[in-house]
Order: structure tokens, then sequence, then C-alpha cells
């Protein structure tokens, strides 16, 4: 899903006359737009920056250092507010830059209403129940959860969050495993008036259940895509919503993450 949002923010800077050819791109990033950006940025002529901290799977470093990416690594006690800092610090140290900032920028959400939640319309012809999506940005469950409420108001919009950093919920900003959902902090993108339900995933919760969509499905995805899937499965097992239809989001693949599986 981070494709769509890096491919969408870089066209919209560039029809805004924000990006020239010699601009420096800077952003913060757990992994997954930094990869998109990475790409989108290799395929342009751009050069790259990106801050993440150092927590997150050495499969993304190789990635993105292999698309071009230069890498700043920050402490990972700081989290996603310390890769935003710095990324913050080195757009001052920059003069000709621009960070499209995925947290708060419209375009995120967008691009979800017009691809993501129109395909979900289209493939279950109209017909889902409950929506399941983990918050990193806020992007994915504001821009999809508002089109279908739009259409259907009875659609409930579940929200997923690791249980070690559960803020939407009221919890404390903590370090976790689940990486690309739980900043610590919640993003201007995310829209709360549409969340319905929120779910905790524990840190095993999410790896135990990416590896069975490997091992029992076939499908190779990331831990967020575990806690979606789990946060589904507990929804499903409640009796009022027997025979609804369920949709969550894959959104990542397992390969950037076999360094971290059991």
């Amino acid at each position: 899903v981070k494709d769509r949002i890096g491919k969408a923010m870089i066209e919209a800077a560039e029809a805004a006359g924000k990006i020239k050819k010699d601009t420096v791109i800077i952003e913060p990033t757990s992994g997954n737009t930094g990869i998109s950006l990475a790409f989108v940025c290799a395929a342009r002529g751009y050069r790259l920056i990106l801050t993440m901290p150092e927590s997150m799977s050495l499969e993304r470093r190789k990635l993105l250092t292999h698309l071009g990416a230069e890498l700043v690594l920050t402490p990972a006690p700081d989290g996603m507010r310390g890769a935003i800092e710095r990324a913050g610090q080195l757009v001052k140290e920059n003069k000709n830059s621009f960070m499209p900032m995925q947290f708060d920028n419209p375009v995120n959400p967008e691009i979800h209403r017009k691809t993501t939640a129109e395909e979900i319309w289209r493939d279950t012809d109209g017909k889902v129940d409950i929506f399941v999506a983990g918050v990193g940005t806020g992007g994915t469950l504001t821009g999809v959860g508002e089109v279908l409420k739009k259409r259907n108001k009875n659609i409930k919009i579940i929200a997923v969050e690791p249980e070690d950093s559960a803020v939407i919920s009221g919890g404390k900003p903590g370090p976790h495993k689940i990486q690309g959902i739980g900043a610590g902090f919640i993003p201007e993108n995310l829209n709360r008036k549409i969340v319905d339900e929120v779910i905790r995933v524990k840190n095993d919760e999410a790896i135990a259940t990416a590896v069975r969509l490997a091992r029992e499905e076939g499908i190779l995805a990331g831990i967020s895509s575990g806690a979606n899937v789990f946060a589904s499965l507990q929804a499903a097992k409640r009796p009022e919503n027997k025979g609804r239809l369920i949709v969550t989001i894959i959104c990542d693949t397992g390969e950037r993450y076999l360094s971290m599986w059991p």
C-alpha cells in the first residue's frame, strides 16, 4: 500500500513545483514508504535521504541502499519521533530540499480514496461489512474508511495498533516489534471520527499470525499484515459478526523480515 503514496506524493509535489531536478528529497520512514520513495526517486533521478529507527529490519536497510537512497539511522528508543526530528534537522541543513511528510500529507489518504477504497468496493460488490487496518500514518484507514462510510454508514471501521504503543486507544507510546504501525503518536492524517473500534495486538500475536499466513495459506506477508489478520480473526469470532464480510490489508511482503522470523 505504501507504493501508492510514495508515487502519489512525489507526483503531487512535482505538479505543485515543489521539486526540481536538483531538489533533495528527505523523509522519515519505518521502511515501506522509504522503499516506495526510493524506487520513485531512482527512476526520476532525485537524491533521497531517509531517516529510520535503527530497530527496523536489516532487509529494509539493504533494500533502501540498493535502490540508491542515503540512510540515516536514529536511536531505536526514540522511535518514529526520533526519525521525524532528525529529518527536520536535515531539511534545515539542506536549503534545496523537500519533505513529503507522509504523516500529514493529504495526498496520502487521497490516493487511498481514489484507488484502494474503490478496489475494495468493486471486489466485494459493495457488500463489505467491516474494514480492518493497522494505523501507521493513518492514510489507508482514513482514505478507505471515509469512502466506505460515505457509501454505507453501517460499515464498521476497526483500527489496529500495537499493545505496547496503543496511543489511539489511550495508552502510552513505547517500543514494539510490529514495524510499520504504532508510530507512538496520533498522526494528523488519521480521521478518528470514522473509527468505530480499536483492537490492540501483541508482538507475538502479530508475528505468529504472519507465520501462519505463510505456512497455512502460502501468503508471505509482513508483521503488520499479521497484526491486521489477527485483529480480523478476533472480530470474526464474535457471534454478532457471523456471516459478515470482513476486509483487511496485507501491507507488504514477508521477505522484508526474514531475519526476524522465529
